[in-house]
């Protein structure tokens, strides 16, 4: 990877994106840093700290902890990655969107790309007036702004507003800068959280709440887990594909061997997103009616108790099948390979070949959930074990390492294939 950065800064080009890319990470780093007025900074942070084991603080790891402190991109990219879903969702749902995002090509992408950026506004002013209302039922505004209409407008359109701007950003790295610009910014997002907690985790040593050693099973344990996610994260199951020869005029076509490659975590990290989500909501309904972190409900679905740890792997195997059947439909690989002339060695055209592909997609989904299971599962169950909860917050969890890691490697993946394409041009010239 460093060989890598160091090949693409001597071409002056991708030297110029990278630095590009820095410049919009640095903006949103300071926009992380502007509160929004009229909030009580430290009501809300000392608030917050009731919130670890919700959606709330959920969003808060999303955000670099800009949510509990209700800057401006406080929102951070969550609208954006709901729309995304959403209208996803609603591609396969409604036929006319379906349409839109396959037959009509680029025209059809950029329209669904225009939906989605309506829809993340949306999805902003719903978000923002939920942050507004939980702030005033809460107490967490000054006091001339609690019962002022002005001050409710100003707080909402800045919160929604932020999240739009985010999204530009985000656009403007995918254009002009290195990999994909939602994901670099999640990417900074996370790792701004990182030396907080080895801050936090070096104290608790030195104070004697946390023995060396134990942070020491921890750090291999996470080096182990990623080694394990660039493992998986690049491999596939192979099914080996043939042509037939076809004549067209006097020349013919086919006959060569190819295969169909089928990645195992499919899904990527959505499925440990949503499970994480539900299986955090018992937790969130309890914490904002009222019920204290001590009561025996809030023990029962704290973020290290084993009931949270089963409900939470269970949840990933479920989203993991259902993102793999929204995104592989066996029966349209089946008709695509029968109308270009391939088959699968011994098996017949048509529905023998869909079943057999299935029954590969169930195999391999159910090696990418259990691998989302482990990952996302070990660091709940070493703290429940260990007693270890400064270790295993939810910044350190499974989500957050799935996402820096896949993020990295995809950003040296588009490096590489960026150099690659201006060394055959230097070839070609």
């Amino acid at each position: 990877m460093l060989q890598t950065l160091r090949n693409a800064w001597k071409i002056e080009e991708l030297r110029k994106k990278i630095l590009f890319t820095l410049v919009i990470i640095l903006l949103y780093r300071l926009g992380n840093a502007i509160p929004v007025p009229y909030v009580n900074v430290a009501a809300l942070q000392f608030y917050f700290t009731q919130l670890q084991n919700t959606v709330l603080g959920l969003y808060n790891v999303m955000s670099g902890g800009a949510f509990s402190t209700a800057t401006i991109f406080a929102l951070s990219i969550q609208p954006y990655i709901n729309a995304s879903i959403i209208i996803q969702l609603l591609c396969i749902a409604i036929p006319a969107l379906e349409r839109l995002s396959k037959e009509e090509g680029e025209e059809g992408r950029k329209k669904i790309a225009s939906i989605t950026r309506y829809a993340t506004v949306g999805i902003g002013l719903l978000m923002g007036f939920a942050y507004y209302m939980l702030m005033k039922n809460n107490n967490l505004l000054d006091t001339s702004a609690r019962d002022s209409v002005w001050a409710a407008i100003i707080i909402i359109l800045t919160f929604t507003s932020g999240s739009a701007l985010i999204m530009w950003l985000g656009e403007q790295i995918t254009e002009y800068g290195i990999g994909n610009g939602i994901s670099i910014i999640l990417f900074a997002s996370i790792v701004s959280r990182f030396p907080t907690d080895i801050v936090t985790s070096v104290r608790n040593i030195m104070s004697g709440e946390l023995s060396w050693w134990l942070a020491l099973l921890v750090l291999l344990m996470l080096l182990a887990i990623i080694v394990l996610i660039v493992y998986v994260n690049d491999a596939e199951r192979r099914i080996p594909v043939q042509y037939a020869k076809r004549v067209v005029g006097r020349k013919m076509y086919g006959g060569q061997s190819t295969f169909l490659p089928m990645k195992v975590n499919m899904s990527g990290v959505m499925p440990i997103i949503f499970a994480q989500s539900i299986a955090s909501l018992p937790a969130t309904i309890a914490a904002l009616a009222g019920s204290k972190s001590d009561s025996w409900f809030m023990k029962l679905f704290d973020t290290t108790s084993i009931a949270y740890a089963i409900i939470y792997f269970l949840l990933i195997l479920f989203f993991a099948y259902f993102y793999s059947t929204i995104q592989f439909n066996p029966v349209e690989v089946s008709n695509n390979l029968k109308k270009n002339g391939g088959y699968i060695p011994g098996f017949r055209p048509g529905k023998p070949t869909s079943e057999f592909i299935q029954k590969v997609l169930n195999k391999i989904t159910l090696f990418g959930a259990i691998y989302l299971g482990i990952i996302a599962c070990v660091p709940i169950l070493v703290a429940h074990f260990s007693n270890a909860k400064a270790l295993t917050g939810i910044s350190l969890g499974g989500t957050s390492i799935i996402i820096a890691v896949g993020v990295a490697l995809e950003t040296v993946r588009a490096l590489e294939a960026q150099m690659m394409m201006r060394n055959y041009k230097g070839f070609l010239s």
